[in-house]
């Protein structure tokens, strides 16, 4: 699927290439190369939004360069001894549910404890104490590691849950792959939204600070910004990350250069492979890989796999290693839901205001997810009416806007945002602890039917890696009251309800039992 979603789109640090514009004075410029465009081909949206004007694409550069004033690392002296380590009420110690593993030919793998079994280079190591304030690997890291860093390199499906630690494991596989010596691409990572591409290339850029490994972030760019692909140099970039569009446009007019790729990894994979996601991009990227480089590691993470995508994965990767959770046990438990039965859609909005708003004050942030830009637009102007500062998020925002509201959003700036499906997958800001489902998701076929890996992407984006957090349902209706029901099914689960929509003593009871009131 083309870049649909992630259209209107922001940028990273750098400027983008600049072309040598020195030219002999009596002669005239040649005209610049025409640049191939992508098939244009018949897709679905995903996350409910309406199509956007598409906007040129280019890339945004960095260098991650090595801090050459660093003293020589000593790593013992910085791993963190787990007895001395302050306790924050708010924060729980992730318990992942049961991961299965499915290895090929039952291929022994052994668990890493500590970093320091994965036979990391000791740049990457002072990355992961240093930088991200890691002590241990999570439980999907522990297994998944092993997996991923071994020879032969084996392919993987990795399935766990919400604010795990999924990031991690494939950015430091594409860190431990990279050939320093070797100036060309050598790990590719594909997302399905710019601000996802955008956030894995923070984390990347965090992690291998000490390193001397170089990265490029190929996303939809404004056209203020816009410089023509065909001008743009062949990257050299080390590791690239970016949106199935762009990326397809940088192969097709040959600045992206596969021969080296030795791994490439799928974010939000299930979104990725799926008919209503950018299914057509991500195959056409991997089989533009089969014909230029010998072998490639292929790695796919998310959080949730349908059965549909699951068969379709099996067809196109082979001999791979496999881990998976039921999905009865997908839910975080360190994450309360509960369910609000409100008479009307103006109760709606009064919950939010008299009842959110106080407590994501106190809390720390919340997000309030709706199903459509007009249900955005129309929350974000009655919120204001009431005289509430609240900003919003969605498809049809400006690049520049959306990167201005994310990033005050990230530095704590503002509490509340409302946003569609863009921000439900991935998006990780640790201080959110409150998630209200305005809309519930639906199937965009089958609005009587729940999108239920949708739901479970929405919850996450509360209790990131064991943080402690609530949801609040917000019901109108018989059917809000169904699809609340088909979801409780799903996953096996009762989901608490408040008992009055407009009690302030039940919202306390249910954030306490929640873990984030505390009797004075």
């Amino acid at each position: 699927m083309a870049d649909t979603t992630d259209t209107a789109t922001a940028t990273t640090a750098a400027p983008p290439p600049q072309e040598n514009t020195t030219a002999a004075a009596a002669a005239p410029a040649p005209p610049p190369p025409r640049e191939i465009p992508v098939p244009k081909t018949e897709t679905k949206r995903w996350g409910d939004e309406e199509d956007d004007e598409p906007l040129e694409d280019t890339a945004t550069s960095s260098t991650s360069q090595q801090d050459k004033a660093a003293a020589e690392l000593n790593v013992e002296a910085l791993t963190i001894d787990d007895t001395k380590s302050t306790v924050n009420k708010y924060l729980d110690e992730p318990q992942d549910a049961h991961i299965t593993a499915v290895t090929v030919n039952d291929t022994p793998y052994t668990s890493a404890s500590t970093f320091e079994d994965l036979n990391l280079s000791k740049e990457l190591l002072k990355g992961l104490y240093i930088e991200m304030k890691f002590q241990k690997p999570s439980k999907i890291q522990a297994i998944s590691l092993p997996m991923i860093l071994t020879p032969p390199y084996k392919d993987l499906i990795a399935q766990a849950h919400n604010g795990s630690g999924k990031t991690t494991c494939f950015v430091l596989g594409m860190l431990s792959r990279i050939d320093l010596n070797l100036k060309a691409p050598q790990a590719l990572c594909v997302c399905p939204t710019r601000e996802l591409a955008l956030q894995n290339l923070e984390v990347l850029r965090k992690m291998g600070k000490y390193t001397e490994i170089t990265s490029e972030c190929l996303v939809p760019m404004d056209k203020a910004n816009y410089v023509p692909i065909s001008r743009v140099p062949p990257l050299s970039a080390q590791i690239v990350i970016g949106t199935p569009g762009t990326i397809r446009k940088y192969i097709l007019n040959r600045k992206l250069d596969l021969s080296y790729i030795k791994i490439l990894v799928f974010d939000e994979a299930d979104l990725m492979l799926d008919d209503a996601g950018f299914k057509d991009d991500s195959l056409r990227i991997k089989k533009d890989i089969e014909k230029q480089s010998s072998h490639c590691q292929v790695v796919l993470f998310s959080a949730t796999f349908n059965e549909t995508v699951k068969n379709f994965i099996s067809r196109v990767v082979k001999d791979y290693n496999q881990l998976y959770v039921k999905k009865e046990e997908l839910s975080l438990e360190s994450v309360k839901q509960y369910k609000v039965r409100c008479p009307n859609e103006r109760a709606k909005v009064l919950v939010i205001r008299d009842r959110i708003f106080e407590l994501a004050e106190n809390l720390g942030q919340t997000i309030i997810f709706v199903r459509t830009r007009n249900n955005a637009a129309m929350l974000h102007k009655a919120l204001a009416e009431l005289g509430y500062t609240v900003t919003t998020v969605q498809g049809a925002a400006t690049p520049e806007d959306r990167d201005k509201i994310i990033q005050e959003f990230k530095n704590n700036l503002t509490k509340v945002l409302i946003s569609t499906d863009l921000l439900s997958r991935g998006f990780d800001q640790q201080q959110v602890n409150l998630v209200i489902n305005y809309d519930l998701p639906v199937n965009h076929s089958y609005q009587s039917e729940p999108d239920y890996e949708v739901y479970l992407h929405r919850i996450g984006r509360a209790g990131r890696f064991g943080r402690k957090g609530a949801v609040f349902n917000l019901l109108c209706g018989d059917r809000d009251e169904m699809i609340m029901t088909k979801i409780e099914g799903y996953f096996g689960t009762h989901i608490a309800e408040v008992n009055s929509w407009d009690s302030d003593e039940d919202y306390n009871n249910a954030l306490k039992e929640a873990g984030l009131l505390f009797d004075s």
